[in-house]
């Protein structure tokens, strides 16, 4: 943060001199020489008047003469009181009277932050990273109201991320993420109103938790969808035997159907190469399953001779 205050002093001294009126002073000193020497001052040794009232003229004009961007306010201060603002364009100040302490910039701003080992309600340590996007719209307060309005916008907002993680639980900032976005945006405006600063939008970009619960979550989770596959699997199974018991109570009531479903299975295990079939004799002889069975294997051997 230090280092953008030096950027932003460094900035504003650099833009008291524009090229344009160093270009204008640099014509007005030579259009004195020139005079000077056409009246004859350098040849007789006078005092070249020319060319002093020049480089006078041209010094009032170096420092009067000011610039800003289409995106730039400058705050201009009159023996140490507002006076106005001005630009975009050019426009003069009065040297040693006017003086320019800060340049506004009106153009949508990205300040990201962070809020670092933040406690959560229920305890648990949190590092969340999020941008912000804000604009200046009162140049006046900006310049009066804060010493420095970014670094400000820049604290206000570290300070209301920790306030609001500290008051939240952490399973709701892992799945609140738009909500905690559209409070901060409220917390940080109102903070950054009377600064002439208003907050467009926030915008969470990472929340990273500790390793080990991390772990545990995730044990937690798998947990979670093994419990529900196991669920699933005993609703299946109580489907499958009501459906059985539905089907007996059918072949109860009629065993021809009964008869028929079995020399079915029997017959679709005896298609299968290899197949070995063994059925209780109990069944051989109330289904009449042997002539079945004899009449499956003649059929099969005389579908695998060649013609």
């Amino acid at each position: 943060m230090r280092n953008k205050a030096l950027k932003n002093v460094s900035v504003s001294d650099l833009k008291q001199i524009n090229p344009i009126s160093v270009a204008v002073f640099l014509a007005l000193f030579l259009i004195g020489i020139i005079l000077s020497a056409l009246t004859g001052q350098f040849a007789r040794g006078n005092v070249p008047v020319w060319m002093i009232l020049s480089l006078i003229v041209g010094a009032i004009e170096l420092f009067a003469l000011k610039i800003a961007n289409q995106w730039e306010k400058a705050v201009v201060l009159r023996f140490g009181k507002f006076n106005r603002l001005a630009g975009p364009g050019v426009f003069l100040i009065v040297p040693l009277v006017e003086t320019i302490p800060s340049w506004i910039d009106h153009r949508v701003m990205v300040t990201p932050f962070a809020a670092q080992k933040t406690l959560t309600k229920d305890t648990v340590p949190v590092d969340v990273d999020a941008v912000l996007f804000w604009v200046v719209w009162d140049a006046q307060k900006a310049a009066l109201e804060v010493e420095n309005y970014r670094v400000a916008v820049d604290w206000a907002a570290q300070t209301a991320l920790r306030d609001i993680i500290g008051r939240m639980m952490l399973a709701d900032i892992l799945v609140g993420r738009s909500s905690i976005d559209k409070e901060l945006q409220q917390v940080i405006d109102q903070r950054t109103t009377p600064w002439g600063v208003t907050v467009q939008s926030v915008e969470i970009r990472d929340i990273v938790i500790p390793q080990e619960l991390e772990d545990a979550m995730s044990r937690q989770a798998q947990a979670e969808r093994e419990r529900q596959a196991r669920v699933i699997l005993g609703e299946s199974e109580k489907q499958i035997a009501a459906s059985f018991a539905e089907a007996a109570q059918q072949y109860a009531d009629n065993p021809t159907a009964l008869h028929l479903r079995a020399m079915n299975m029997l017959f679709e295990g005896l298609k299968e190469k290899g197949a070995l079939v063994i059925v209780p004799s109990s069944a051989v002889d109330t289904m009449n399953l042997g002539g079945l069975s004899g009449l499956t294997a003649l059929a099969k051997n005389a579908a695998n001779t060649p013609k």
